[in-house]
């Protein structure tokens, strides 16, 4: 029997936590958890959750060990599961199957993105159906669709980290599926608007959780890659939408753009249906409980069997990014930013149809076409990732980190913030059958470079500035990009109308220009808006406690190892004393 420190380091696979261990002569382990440990772990556990929903975040790895939590009291570390040679652990799988789920992610995401701009081809053939002389009513289609991604999308995430990726997507892709068909069949609009709703909700599960996915899979070392593959989907949907959508309306109707997209979602629903779980927690989590009712031995577990519940995670996962958006000044601005761009992008596609259909009286489907110039600009930005990553790491690392520093990201959003509105402006004074068609065309090009490269460089900016509070960050980000997204296409038909097209595009990129100085004032002084962030300097806080933590133990650790020879030569001595004395 030996009666070990009050105070025990962290086991590289249980976790952080103080514990008093007794040893019998059986081996048998008694670990008592004081009250102070116990917060310890379950704000552990947290900074997990909170990490595992944003993907690409370094500190995941780095707090992955210390998120082990016991399911009670007393656990022994000898009946803890963990991923051994033989288990299927995502991280270790064949290149080829890592690029098959990164294809069936970017598909399904395409499939759910584009159902909310294919919706807009279809506009003309619904107000005739329906007998509907107001445009903006039936443009409404798009703001209840964004609405329900927006609500669905917060909801959706802690579910995937309580019950693992593959249970959601299956339920919510065959939610998806089936809402379709409503949509399809209506007899009013009232119809249409409620099912685009609640199948946006079911369709949220690939946006909010195909990120986490692709993190499952993919090391540090490749994850700016496989992001850039995967987003080939999410980045182009709202293209692929009209593009196809439009030739499906002029030669099929209205009701077939969305048969069209329901096809596409039971491609993606047996795709998800063949990937396995990749969230690693809900894998050993399975395990454990496997192993428990094999052997009948209740003490086998696993470091994630303490969760949240339910109800607690969804409070906090509606609280916080709601807080965060109106009291962090990193949010506030930077939520206005983006989802002004956000919306601007979304109102092109009512006033491209008014531009080439009304105007120019081009056919739907070739109207469809007039969007490539967008995609092909946002395609230029993925391609580009090395580059790009290249004039990132050229910055002077962070002292605190050895890294870039998040304003690094910040450098790509200011020239990105120019390039959207001057393709705005080409466009609005391009857009007029006066000047050839291939103007307005090429107007699109810079317009989606550098609309891709805001979403996707400024959204790391908010993950590399707060850190394990990154998905509350995205998800306050999330509802407002979706708000404006989904209210300012609204304003497209009347807006065309009273200003004409020259001056409506004309308005949107000087609004879009007034917006140019929050990219440069961050990148100058990013660093000293972020000192000043309580919320960023609790976090701060925290890390160095956990690294304080990690260096007592390794001490802890040498000194046992030290202490080691010596008492094992007492013993010996004692031996040959006692066998002397016999």
């Amino acid at each position: 029997m030996h009666l070990d420190d009050k105070e025990t380091g962290p086991r590289s696979s249980a976790g952080e936590k103080r514990s008093l261990e007794i040893d019998d002569e059986d081996g048998a382990s008694i670990s008592t958890t004081s009250t102070e440990s116990l917060e310890s772990a379950e704000e552990a556990l947290s900074i997990h959750q909170s990490l595992s929903r944003n993907a690409g975040l370094e500190e995941s790895d780095k707090l992955a060990h210390i998120t082990s939590v016991a399911t009670n009291v007393t656990t022994d570390p000898q009946f803890e599961v963990d991923f051994d040679e033989d288990d299927d652990n995502p991280q270790d799988w064949r290149m080829a199957k890592k690029g098959m789920v990164l294809g069936f992610m970017s598909f399904s995401t395409l499939v759910v993105v584009m159902y909310s701009t294919s919706y807009t081809s279809g506009i003309p053939g619904m107000m005739e159906t329906f007998g509907i002389k107001s445009k903006t009513l039936v443009v409404l289609g798009i703001t209840t669709y964004l609405a329900g991604l927006a609500l669905g999308s917060i909801v959706l995430a802690p579910l995937s980290e309580m019950y693992g990726r593959r249970p959601v997507y299956l339920i919510a892709v065959a939610m998806f599926v089936i809402l379709i068909i409503p949509c399809a069949l209506a007899q009013n609009l009232e119809g249409i608007l409620i099912t685009r709703f609640f199948g946006a909700i079911a369709g949220s599960a690939m946006i909010s959780n195909a990120p986490g996915t692709v993190s499952d899979i993919v090391s540090d070392e490749y994850r700016a890659l496989a992001f850039s593959i995967w987003s080939l989907g999410p980045m182009n949907g709202p293209v692929v939408g009209p593009l196809v959508g439009g030739f499906v309306f002029q030669y099929m109707g209205w009701r077939w753009t969305n048969w069209v997209v329901m096809i596409g979602a039971a491609v993606s629903f047996f795709m998800v249906l063949i990937v396995k779980e990749t969230y690693a927690p809900a894998i050993l989590r399975a395990k454990a409980a496997k192993k428990r009712a094999e052997t009948g031995d209740d003490r086998w577990h696993s470091r994630y069997d303490d969760k949240k519940k339910f109800w607690p995670l969804l409070r906090e996962n509606l609280v916080r990014p709601l807080s965060m958006s109106v009291k962090e000044p990193i949010c506030i601005f930077w939520n206005v930013y983006i989802a002004l761009v956000y919306g601007v992008m979304y109102l092109c596609f009512v006033s491209y149809p008014i531009v080439f259909s009304e105007l120019r009286g081009w056919s739907p489907g070739m109207t469809g076409l007039a969007y490539v110039g967008i995609g092909v600009g946002g395609i230029i930005t993925i391609s580009s990732e090395p580059l790009i990553r290249k004039m990132i790491n050229a910055h002077k690392p962070d002292p605190a980190t050895g890294k870039p520093p998040p304003e690094s990201m910040i450098s790509i959003v200011c020239i990105a913030a120019i390039a959207v509105p001057v393709g705005e402006l080409i466009f609005a004074w391009t857009c007029t059958p006066n000047v050839h068609w291939i103007a307005p065309l090429l107007a699109g090009v810079p317009f989606g470079a550098g609309n891709c490269a805001v979403f996707i460089y400024a959204s790391n900016y908010l993950v590399h500035s707060y850190g394990i509070y990154a998905a509350s960050a995205l998800a306050g980000n999330a509802v407002l990009r979706s708000a404006m997204g989904g209210a300012l296409p609204l304003a497209g038909p009347k807006m065309y109308a009273t200003l004409g097209p020259h001056w409506s595009g004309t308005m949107l990129g000087l609004l879009e220009f007034a917006m140019v100085p929050i990219p440069f004032v961050f990148y100058r002084y990013g660093h000293k808006i972020r000192e000043k962030s309580a919320l960023i300097r609790r976090m701060r806080e925290d890390r160095e406690k956990l690294e304080y933590k990690k260096q007592r133990s390794n001490e802890r650790q040498e000194r046992s190892k030290m202490r080691g020879p010596v008492v094992r030569s007492e013993e010996v001595r004692g031996k040959e004393k006692e066998d002397f004395e016999v």
